[in-house]
């Protein structure tokens, strides 16, 4: 599934959409360039996950861990930086396994051994107008499916 945004508001309310629909459990991998809109994807995201901190990007401190509607909890991981999954790994794969964590995760790939095969990958990339971006959502997740449909 793709779509083009057309806009900051318009990236914010498919993100909170998606974010709407996690009960627990779910894995989000983020792909996509340096300025693609993969932490302003997050914030949407975690505004609809109940999140009320202000959502920063963990590049320089690899984490960062939000209290979340009903109990859960929203791990977020920017591994940019990382060209070793390191210790890492180890904290990674305990959130992808907690039922009360939604894990989101950029630049992933120094701990794809840890992701789970049935996790979201979401492609962001860009498009023709400054403010456009291409956004292709990979799930098996039907709620998220759904969110992904009627979002934007």
């Amino acid at each position: 599934m793709e779509r083009t945004i057309h806009s900051l508001e318009e990236m914010n309310r498919l993100a909170a959409s998606l974010g709407g629909s996690c009960a627990g459990g779910e894995v989000v991998e983020l792909i996509g360039d340096v300025g693609a809109g993969k932490t302003t994807f997050t914030k949407g995201f975690a505004e609809g996950l109940g999140v009320t901190d202000d959502v920063q990007s963990p590049s320089f401190t690899i984490s960062r861990v939000y209290a979340a509607r009903d109990g859960l909890e929203l791990h977020h991981y920017d591994l940019y930086r990382l060209t070793e999954p390191g210790i890492v790994q180890y904290d990674v794969a305990e959130s992808v396994q907690d039922s009360k964590v939604v894990t989101v995760i950029e630049w992933g790939g120094t701990v794809q051994g840890v992701l789970p095969a049935g996790r979201t990958t979401i492609t962001f990339s860009y498009g023709e107008a400054e403010t456009e971006r291409h956004v292709k959502l990979q799930t098996d997740d039907t709620r998220l499916k759904e969110a992904y449909a009627a979002g934007g």
